[in-house]
């Protein structure tokens, strides 16, 4: 679905270039979750904002469906951390935002729209404000807009990352059944291993600055009934905690070097 070859990507201005990330090859299948992990700096937003078509590579080449990717892409939508909800719109306006861009009319906005909000739970506050709502809830209006534009693929940048932890344990049951519902392909971005483990078919390990690749794991068990209680679940949180430790530990013999 998408592949990157060789991507490396670097911010100048006038005075200074920043390498963000090298030598970026990866393939990710359709209907797969992944989930990017690694430490600040490592380049973990810059590699999903390249993926969403909103940078372009310094070098190498991103295709999506088959096609070389320029600019962000209709089968793809992208939920950032700050969940981009516009405080001066109700819940039903920011849900329909992306839809109403597109140019849907307001019949087809409320055919698509209606049952996500139902299956996300929001029914009841359609017209409220974002201020009039939690955190949990933002979150949820802003995967409604995600879904209601029908993507093959849904690109997210630590999207509860703010959240309490009850909540963020609830949203990602919530986000695992959505995928078991609708097998969209799922990229996650995120700095907590258990919720990489939790929601990521694949883990993407990243490592110093500029970022590099320093492993793709398989996690086969995601998603299966209870996997946060498994032991398995654990092992693999050990097996990613052992590759970001090792990492850190490089960095810090190659910069002492």
């Amino acid at each position: 679905m998408l592949e990157l070859r060789n991507v490396s990507l670097t911010y100048t201005n006038e005075k200074t270039s920043v390498p963000a990330l090298r030598g970026i090859n990866l393939k990710l299948q359709k209907g797969k979750s992944y989930a990017i992990i690694g430490p600040s700096g490592s380049g973990k937003t810059s590699l999903l904002l390249l993926m969403a078509g909103l940078l372009k590579p310094t070098r190498g080449e991103i295709d999506f469906l088959g096609e070389r990717l320029c600019r962000p892409h209709q089968k793809m939508a992208l939920i950032l951390q700050e969940y981009g909800l516009l405080p001066w719109k109700t819940v039903w306006e920011n849900a329909a935002l992306g839809l109403k861009i597109r140019g849907a009319s307001k019949e087809d906005i409320s055919t698509s729209l209606q049952p996500i909000l139902n299956e996300l739970g929001l029914r009841d506050v359609i017209s409220r404000y974002p201020n009039q709502v939690s955190g949990g809830q933002k979150q949820r209006v802003a995967l409604a807009r995600a879904l209601a534009l029908n993507p093959e693929l849904l690109l997210m940048d630590e999207p509860l990352s703010a959240l309490d932890a009850l909540t963020r344990e609830n949203l990602q049951h919530l986000m695992l059944k959505i995928w078991f519902q609708h097998r969209i392909t799922i990229v996650l971005v995120t700095h907590s291993i258990e919720e990489a483990v939790f929601l990521g078919q694949e883990i993407i390990v990243l490592f110093q600055c500029p970022g590099q690749i320093k492993a793709v794991v398989a996690n086969p068990l995601m998603g299966a009934e209870d996997f946060r209680n498994d032991l398995n679940f654990h092992q693999k949180c050990t097996e990613i905690r052992t590759i970001l430790e090792d990492s850190a530990h490089y960095e810090q013999i190659s910069q002492a070097g």
